[in-house]
């Protein structure tokens, strides 16, 4: 099963992803976590201790194997390089396991845009392909809004993207937006999580908004997320209504996808 997961920044779509991972994983599956998110918080969300996530690099900061994979040293306006260097030995040795979760850490190409074609995006696309398109495990995608490490090539091995949306216009609009990214390249499911309801009202206007799309389920908001976040652990751990909201919805998502590996 492979499961991308976007929304606009601070709408809680890390810590969606973190516990889906750990959930999965909780029953005997392999996971892989891929955080695609620049600001890399999905080890905390996985419930990584703060000191680990402090001391992964980034794979799209590793010049020195870039250069080895790709011939071409990031930055080097080499004019020749290979566009399908080898990654299918990097989930084993650049990932970092918790819980029966490895983590692997994308990062940003800082260079020329998310879309040039340069050694680092190169690489991160590919290793993208081959975590989709030839990996058996449960692999989670923390996006970007963008959803900019997908492309044609993988989309048709998305089983579902899902959009995390709070109660508020702008995040209804991403996710509008996500959803024409996503038919561009063919991604056929889409569907729509609403995250920090505080009240009836709150739950009413997601509903309301989001009434073309397909609503997968709420997550209320709860004291144990703030506690997680502060106390640097995942709410897995923590357990509560919000572990089981999520679960509920990673039930329904499966009941959705047939159960499809």
């Amino acid at each position: 099963m492979k499961i991308a997961i976007a929304g606009k920044g601070g709408v809680g779509k890390t810590t969606v992803a973190g516990t889906l991972a750990r959930l999965y994983a909780a029953e005997g599956r392999p996971v892989l976590a891929i955080d695609a998110d620049p600001s890399t918080n999905l080890g905390s969300a996985i419930g990584i201790s703060p000191q680990q996530v402090m001391a992964i690099q980034p794979i799209a900061q590793m010049d020195d194997l870039i250069e080895e994979r790709t011939g071409a040293r990031p930055g080097s306006q080499a004019p020749f390089f290979k566009l399908n260097p080898r990654v299918d030995d990097l989930p084993e040795t650049l990932s970092i396991e918790h819980e029966g979760v490895r983590l692997m850490v994308m990062g940003t190409v800082q260079r020329g845009g998310s879309g040039c074609v340069c050694p680092e995006n190169i690489m991160l696309r590919s290793l993208v392909t081959h975590l989709l398109l030839h990996r058996q495990d449960v692999v989670i995608l923390d996006m970007v809004a963008g959803i900019e490490h997908l492309g044609r090539a993988t989309a048709s091995s998305v089983d579902a993207l899902i959009a995390i949306v709070e109660p508020g216009r702008r995040s209804i609009q991403m996710a509008r937006r996500i959803r024409e990214l996503a038919a561009d390249i063919g991604i056929q499911r889409l569907y729509i999580v609403g995250n920090k309801v505080r009240t009836a009202q709150d739950e009413a206007f997601i509903v309301e908004q989001t009434g073309d799309l397909d609503l997968l389920g709420i997550i209320h908001h709860h004291d144990e997320i703030l506690q997680a976040d502060r106390q640097g652990r995942a709410i897995y751990d923590l357990g509560g209504e919000a572990v089981e909201e999520v679960r509920a919805i990673k039930e329904k998502l499966d009941s959705l996808l047939g159960g499809e590996e």
